[in-house]
């Protein structure tokens, strides 16, 4: 029950309290919370907006401008980066009608999910695993 009020709360809203922010998490287990493009949005904070955009362009050598940079989560309706569209993970998760990868039955196989958690740094795959349950 739970998760369908969140999955049709996140669905039906673009500007996210904070205390449901916090349990905002996108399909591959990024913490919108977390995300600098997703503050810089729901803040419409420009500087931020321009931090963002050039440290993406270096670190992933794709030139993204700062209007580029305005996210409202790519599981709810709404504004989102240029790249979602595109989104494997996405397109999968919208698809099956998951609210994220970690729920999704197929999880432990998927090549998918797998392939985009394998790029993600070290640092950071423990986070990504345990925001989607499978730590």
């Amino acid at each position: 029950m739970l998760l369908s009020y969140y999955k049709m709360y996140t669905y039906a809203i673009i500007n996210i309290p904070e205390d449901i922010m916090e349990k905002l998490v996108a399909y591959c287990g990024i913490a919108c919370a977390d995300c600098d493009a997703y503050k810089a949005t729901q803040n419409n904070d420009q500087a931020l907006r321009e931090k963002v955009a050039a440290e993406w362009t270096e670190g992933f050598k794709f030139n993204f401008t700062p209007d580029m940079i305005n996210c409202t989560s790519c599981t709810g309706n709404g504004v989102k980066i240029g790249h979602c569209t595109q989104c494997e993970v996405r397109s999968c998760a919208t698809a099956k009608g998951v609210i994220h990868c970690g729920v999704c039955g197929e999880f432990k196989g998927c090549k998918t999910i797998n392939d985009f958690i394998a790029q993600v740094p070290e640092d950071k795959k423990n986070e990504f695993l345990g925001n989607l349950g499978q730590k």
